[in-house]
């Protein structure tokens, strides 16, 4: 058995490879991952061992490798891959952990330039998380920490990771690539939207790339669901306003406060003739 390691947000890794080598995996990272890992007392393989290759570009080129891939598409359960896996010297991966180079954190700064945002582009990444995603029958993909304490309890159980659980991982990865690629997009045309051209106000695509806030008690009535997101990097609004005392508030309660915030902000200047801020947070609510 084999795991893929390679993630930015490293939260919790240490305690899951461990759990992972606990349980005979082979573990498999490069660069800081596997730095810290192996500082931390862990056995790793680096890629550009099973690739046999060495990074290149600058770390640009790393894991987009037959022998890295091949490992993580080729079907278990199909005859013909497994036997053209083992001509070509592939073995299987059967588990990945991976999340994205900061591209938000990047943009978020002030003064930050198109170069910066551009090297903070991840490609590997997302080509990795979706290939294990779209195997998620033999290849179990994390990239959210918070699944590692449920993963790893499954991994070291009898049962193994169930199939439903591999497919909610699979989607909570697409949705993780989807939502980045949402950012990059956003963040590459927005130089257009000061143009009067409406195509670029309207693009014949789009896609939000919101974070979740909230889950309220119930909707905009009990029998109803509702939740609160943001768009993530956005400053001002009530979603990421900090909620100082009481109980948690409501869906119409995130409703009254971002109506009496942009009533506020609708006269231009505060009180004390400072300019009041006229950021908005998004919200979103089911039914």
């Amino acid at each position: 058995m084999r795991a893929l390691l390679s993630a930015y947000d490293r939260t919790g890794l240490v305690e899951f490879a461990h759990v992972l080598a606990g349980a005979g995996f082979e573990l498999i990272s490069t660069g800081g991952t596997a730095n810290e890992l192996r500082s931390a007392g862990l056995e790793i393989t680096e890629v550009a061992d099973v690739t046999g290759a060495p990074e290149i570009l600058d770390g640009r080129v790393k894991t987009l490798h037959p022998r890295i891939h091949g490992g993580l598409l080729g079907k278990r359960s199909n005859p013909a891959h497994v036997d053209e896996m083992k001509k070509q010297g592939i073995k299987g991966i059967d588990v990945v952990v991976n999340n994205l180079y900061p591209f938000q954190q990047t943009i978020a700064r002030p003064g930050a330039t198109l170069d910066e945002a551009l090297e903070n582009i991840d490609i590997g990444g997302p080509a990795m998380t979706r290939a294990a995603a779209k195997n998620f029958p033999d290849v179990v993909i994390i990239v959210d920490p918070a699944d590692y304490a449920n993963v790893g309890e499954m991994i070291t159980s009898d049962r193994g990771v169930s199939q439903d659980e591999r497919q909610r991982l699979a989607a909570k990865a697409f949705q993780h690539v989807a939502a980045y690629d949402t950012l990059i997009a956003a963040y590459l045309r927005e130089p257009e939207i000061t143009r009067e051209d409406k195509t670029a106000l309207f693009p014949e695509e789009l896609t939000f790339g919101w974070k979740r806030v909230a889950i309220p008690r119930y909707g905009e009535n009990p029998h109803q669901a509702g939740g609160i997101y943001a768009t993530p990097g956005e400053m001002g609004g009530i979603v990421n306003a900090r909620q100082l005392h009481g109980i948690d508030m409501s869906y119409l309660n995130y409703f009254d406060a971002d109506a009496a915030w942009v009533a506020a902000n609708s006269f231009g200047v505060a009180a004390n003739g400072s300019a009041s801020a006229s950021a908005r947070g998004r919200r979103r609510g089911g039914r």
